[in-house]
């Protein structure tokens, strides 16, 4: 049976190294947590809030983190595979490096954050919020990131071959020596007033 734990505040444990399975969290916080190396599998963290809590080296799978904040936490050396952010927001982060391996990050606000590098191939990025976030160098080839917001945003460098950039307003968008598509190329030069013959 899957445990269940509502309105609790965690300050200051010591979870490194820890393995945590199946555990349903709801409205709960999280501050000046350790989950470094830690393996969370089958997680589910609804309307949490998290703290300064550090996942560095941690392993996250099949872990869902919903209309959740993230405040200051590092994610240094963590792997997340086929996780579920929907509608979570992330402030002042340290996202990098990371892995992420599937999983879908619809609605997720990553306002700002640096994710340079990154590899988020075939990540669901739907309606996500990415004003002003730094993807330089970012691999997003097959990534959903139709509708998402990505005004202000750096993509220097990125690889968008076959992403989903269905509803994108891509004005404003730094795309320096990004690698595209014959099927993009043709929307950013519409994008910018340009007629393709």
């Amino acid at each position: 049976m899957t445990d269940l734990v509502q309105d609790e505040t965690f300050r200051g444990r010591d979870w490194a190294l820890e393995e945590v399975t199946g555990v349903r969290y709801e409205d709960c916080a999280f501050h000046d947590v350790d989950w470094s190396e830690a393996r969370l599998t089958g997680c589910v963290f609804t309307n949490c809030t998290f703290g300064n809590v550090r996942f560095n080296a941690a392993t996250l799978e099949r872990v869902a983190i919903m209309q959740s904040t993230v405040q200051r936490c590092s994610f240094f050396d963590a792997t997340l595979t086929d996780c579920k952010l929907t509608g979570t927001q992330f402030i002042d982060c340290g996202l990098r490096p990371i892995t992420v391996e599937g999983g879908d990050w619809g609605f997720v606000s990553l306002r700002g954050q640096n994710l340079t590098g990154a590899r988020l191939a075939g990540l669901r990025l739907r309606e996500a919020d990415l004003l002003g976030a730094d993807l330089s160098r970012a691999d997003l080839r097959d990534a959903d990131l139709s509708n998402a917001r990505l005004t202000d945003a750096t993509l220097k460098g990125a690889d968008l071959r076959g992403a989903d950039l269905d509803g994108v307003e891509l004005r404003g968008v730094d795309l320096g020596g990004a690698t595209i598509d014959i099927s993009q190329a043709v929307r950013f030069a519409t994008a910018y007033g340009a007629t393709v013959a």
